[in-house]
């Protein structure tokens, strides 16, 4: 495809002028072919960490590393032609410095050519989030359940059961907003303070397991096609390609057995 013809890629500022107006549809991805089948529908497709326990099998997104998140980045930037492609930074990669996360922001963006990355964190990741939008990075915050917080937590745990933490939940949100991140993820967040954050916030609100009343939504690709046998409560599995999957080779592996695969349609004869 050349230059002329090829589409324009949305940008943090079309994201941040959805603000209160159509919705923003959000994904995560983890490979080329996958970004190719979501691009035409997603304003937004996230490689998130998450694809340590969803493609590795790994327990919790700690183990994922820079390379890994580097390497998926690149097959969805390969896949995609249309949506914003974020990269999160994984566990131990921004934490230490805002100079560590400048140094990593970087590799990332240099290596996979991604609009922008993403970091979990409220009130006290603000300076990093500063440090990197004053230098030319463009931040996603994520707040409420942040996943690299797991051993912390103790868990997975919803934010905002206790009323009287609310204030602090939405002083992050403020936080990650004043220092520049051009939206906000909110993650397992009760319904009426993710509806409450969503309308303090100038910039746009992402739920997951949060509210409508947010900006957008997120879910992971594979849990809503129903490639996971448990999910979370805010999942609406949209299909069950598990089962189709399952299904297939099920098919497939009884016709290898009784040799009608492959037939004389899957062969190739000499000449005669």
């Amino acid at each position: 495809m050349s230059a002329q013809n090829q589409q324009r890629r949305i940008s943090t500022t079309d994201i941040l002028a959805q603000k209160g107006g159509d919705p923003i549809v959000a994904l995560t991805a983890y490979t080329a072919p996958m970004a190719r089948l979501l691009d035409a529908h997603a304003d937004l497709l996230l490689v998130g960490d998450s694809v340590g326990m969803v493609l590795h099998g790994m327990e919790t997104t700690l183990p994922v590393s820079v390379d890994m998140m580097v390497m998926h980045g690149q097959a969805v930037m390969r896949g995609s032609q249309k949506a914003l492609v974020a990269i999160d930074m994984p566990f131990g990669s921004y934490e230490e410095s805002p100079q560590q996360a400048y140094r990593n922001a970087v590799d990332i963006m240099q290596r996979t050519g991604c609009t922008a990355i993403k970091l979990e964190g409220g009130r006290h990741m603000a300076p990093t989030i500063a440090f990197l939008t004053s230098r030319g990075v463009p931040v996603m915050g994520h707040i409420g359940l942040t996943p690299q917080a797991v051993q912390v937590d103790g868990g997975f745990k919803v934010k905002g059961r206790d009323e009287e933490r609310w204030t602090e939940l939405e002083a992050d949100g403020l936080a990650v907003q004043d220092a520049g991140a051009f939206c906000v993820v909110l993650e397992g967040i009760v319904e009426p303070l993710a509806a409450r954050v969503s309308n303090a916030l100038t910039i746009p609100t992402i739920g997951i397991g949060a509210s409508s009343a947010c900006d957008g939504q997120i879910l992971v690709s594979e849990d809503m096609l129903g490639f996971a046998q448990r999910v979370p409560k805010f999942v609406k599995r949209y299909a069950e390609v598990g089962q189709m999957i399952d299904e297939a080779v099920g098919h497939y592996a009884r016709e290898v057995r009784d040799r009608s695969f492959p037939g004389p349609n899957h062969v190739y004869q000499s000449k005669k």
